[in-house]
């Protein structure tokens, strides 16, 4: 942050001064197209209120700050992949012995129950779950 420093006595809070230049070069990057005042003072570090009356300021004094777009070069081109698309696969039919059972297997200590439920009746397996729950 460019601040002026001032010499006071430590421990009590003074306002900062901020230089004309610091003061300039917020207002134009709060002009930006698509940037907040509010991001801007936050990453100088000030009010955003504050930046807020600075803006009014240079505004009311007829200071026209003219907004430059920022240029960024990159480096070396970044080759971009090509979008997914859509691919059917084709799964095999599922088969008639993983579907034809319900399988619950309970353990509570060294005890252990496996019930086997067919899958046809799955409401009353949920229902006979439930109960066992409670």
């Amino acid at each position: 942050m460019n601040t002026k420093a001032r010499d006071e006595a430590p421990g009590r809070r003074r306002r900062r001064r901020h230089s004309d230049e610091f003061k300039a070069d917020a207002v134009a990057a709060s002009r930006q197209p698509g940037v907040s005042i509010a991001a801007v003072a936050m990453s100088r570090g000030v009010n955003a209120n504050l930046l807020r009356r600075w803006v009014a300021e240079a505004e009311r004094d007829g200071r026209d700050i003219a907004v430059e777009p920022a240029v960024v070069e990159a480096p070396n081109p970044v080759p971009v992949a090509p979008a997914p698309t859509f691919m059917p696969v084709a799964l095999p039919p599922p088969s008639p012995v993983a579907a034809a059972d319900i399988r619950v297997e309970l353990r509570r200590g060294v005890t252990a129950i496996t019930v086997s439920w067919p899958s046809s009746a799955a409401a009353e397996c949920a229902s006979w779950m439930r109960e066992l729950l409670k």
